[in-house]
């Protein structure tokens, strides 16, 4: 790598050109490549695991090989040369801070200006004969290409959603067809989503569970299971929203998450107190905790989902939040007067 760093097992040469030499990456992905991946989907060194900014090459490029352009996300790095297996091609990758490409591009990272830099610090045009640049689809929003044409004379084209679409995007002659423009988020996209999901609310279910145990030790002035008793609903509510809510996405009434979130909570805390025969108390308290938890958790979710714009995102989470915090502290109050034996 010329910094003193250990090269990545990914990069297995380099080949010269008139910039200088640049690294030849594999398109077989290793296990240490699929267990990164795995670390990443629960949260393990999510926001460190990166790719270095630059040119790479795959296979034997040459002047007239297709430039790939890209974020500096090892997860998205990745895929993108898994699916170039066979071709020879250059990827330039931007420096997205670690964001994948739709996420970056709404950012702002994978833009106009970082392009245009990159296309600069790599000696782009001393690689390369021709004028193209293929970005992501989902990297429009982000990225003006007239100005990157007028700036540095290259020409972008928008290739296909998805990376495994780009060897028959290039064998029809860079023209995309209808179900390469569409995108999608299938139920097993929305499951590959949901670990992640389920380790955030891991921490909030650790601090729940204190506050259950503390409070019921409080009302029963003795130390048993029956501490946390409570326990299980909260736990339920949260992977009503954070597992539950993206798997059924489609299928739950209200186009909010948020709503869909406490939809889906509200039906689970009725057949709860169905249930269980609560009284009185203990129904109002759920019905105040139970479907805002869900809500909550559900309108996390919509980062990670294809349905909202950004715009759409900021307006629901203004709206929603107000009345969660309102109703988690309506329960509270309910908890503490349960608590007090006042009701």
């Amino acid at each position: 790598m010329g910094c003193g760093c250990k090269t990545p097992e990914w990069i297995t040469g380099s080949r010269f050109t008139k910039a200088g030499l640049i690294p030849v990456v594999s398109t077989e992905l290793t296990g240490k490549d699929k267990r990164g991946e795995i670390m990443v989907r629960l949260g393990i060194k999510r926001m460190h695991y990166t790719v270095a900014p630059g040119i790479y090459a795959v296979g034997t490029p040459g002047e007239n090989s297709d430039v790939f352009v890209t974020a500096n996300y090892k997860l998205t790095f990745d895929m993108l040369r898994g699916e170039l297996h066979g071709l020879s091609a250059w990827i330039l990758v931007l420096d997205t801070c670690g964001i994948n490409v739709w996420c970056a591009a709404g950012k702002g990272t994978f833009g106009t200006g970082e392009l245009i830099a990159r296309i600069a610090k790599v000696r782009l045009k001393e690689i390369v004969s021709h004028n193209r640049l293929i970005l992501p689809q989902l990297g429009a929003v982000g990225v003006s290409a007239h100005t990157v044409t007028r700036e540095t004379g290259f020409k972008v084209l928008y290739g296909p959603v998805r990376a495994s679409d780009i060897p028959a995007y290039i064998a029809d002659n860079y023209q995309k067809a209808p179900q390469m423009r569409e995108v999608t988020f299938s139920f097993s996209d929305r499951l590959e989503l949901t670990p992640l999901e389920i380790v955030i609310s891991l921490k909030y279910c650790l601090i729940a569970v204190v506050l259950i145990v503390v409070a019921n030790l409080l009302r029963y002035q003795r130390f048993d299971l029956s501490l946390f008793n409570g326990v299980l609903p909260f736990i339920g509510a949260v992977l009503t929203g954070a597992f539950l809510v993206p798997l059924l996405l489609p299928l739950i009434p209200f186009r909010a998450f948020s709503l869909k979130g406490f939809a889906l909570g509200l039906a689970g805390t009725i057949a709860l107190i169905v249930l269980s025969r609560a009284g009185l108390a203990d129904s109002i308290i759920y019905l105040c905790f139970l479907p805002a938890i869900s809500s909550f958790f559900a309108m996390n979710f919509t980062g990670s989902s294809t349905f909202t714009s950004m715009a759409g995102v900021k307006l629901e989470v203004g709206i929603a939040t107000p009345l969660i915090i309102i109703s988690v502290a309506g329960g509270v109050v309910m908890e503490l007067l349960k608590t007090l034996r006042v009701i």
